[in-house]
C-alpha cells in the first residue's frame, strides 16, 4: 500500500520534508485509509504520525582535532599559508638559473654573444625547462665553441 500522499500531507501540516515523517508500522492500515487533513491532524494527535527530529553534525571529529592541535601535532610544513610554491615562483626561480648559466657561458666565452642574445630570448619564451635542456640545444645547433 502507498502511502505517498499521507506523507505528503503529514509533511505540510508538520512542516518538515516528506523524509522526516514517520508512520507507525503497526497502524499502517490505519493511515491508508486517512484521506483528509483532519483525518491525518487525528493521526498526528494520537501519535500514529511522527516528525523525526533533525540529524546533527557530529563534532566528534573536530573534538580529536582540537586535543591533536593542542599536543602540537597538525603543524607541519603543509598546515601553514603560503606552504606550496606558486606557479611564478617556479618560474622566476627557473628562468633566473637558466639566465644566470647563460651569461657564464658567455663570460667563459663557451658561446658567442650572438649565441647568448639568441638563446636568451628563447630563455624568455619558455623553451627550456632545465639548464641540461639549454645546454643540449646549445650543443645540438652548434653554437658551442671549440677551444
Amino acid at each position: 500500500m502507498s502511502l505517498r500522499s499521507q506523507r505528503r500531507l503529514a509533511a505540510e501540516i508538520l512542516k518538515v520534508g516528506q523524509k522526516r515523517v514517520w508512520i507507525d508500522p503497526e497502524r499502517m492500515d490505519e493511515v491508508g485509509t486517512a484521506i483528509t487533513r483532519e483525518e491525518i491532524k487525528k493521526l498526528i494527535h494520537e501519535r500514529a504520525i511522527q516528525r523525526t527530529p533533525e540529524k546533527g553534525i557530529s563534532r566528534s571529529r573536530a573534538r580529536l582535532l582540537h586535543i591533536k592541535k593542542r599536543k602540537g601535532l597538525r603543524r607541519g610544513p603543509g598546515k601553514r599559508s603560503k606552504s606550496r610554491v606558486s606557479k611564478k615562483q617556479i618560474w622566476m626561480k627557473k628562468i633566473r638559473s637558466l639566465r644566470k648559466r647563460l651569461r657564464e657561458l658567455k663570460e667563459k666565452r663557451v658561446i658567442t654573444e650572438r649565441t647568448y642574445r639568441q638563446f636568451y630570448t628563447m630563455t624568455g619564451s619558455g623553451v627550456f625547462e632545465s639548464i641540461a635542456e639549454l645546454e643540449r640545444n646549445i650543443k645540438a645547433k652548434g653554437a658551442w665553441r671549440t677551444r
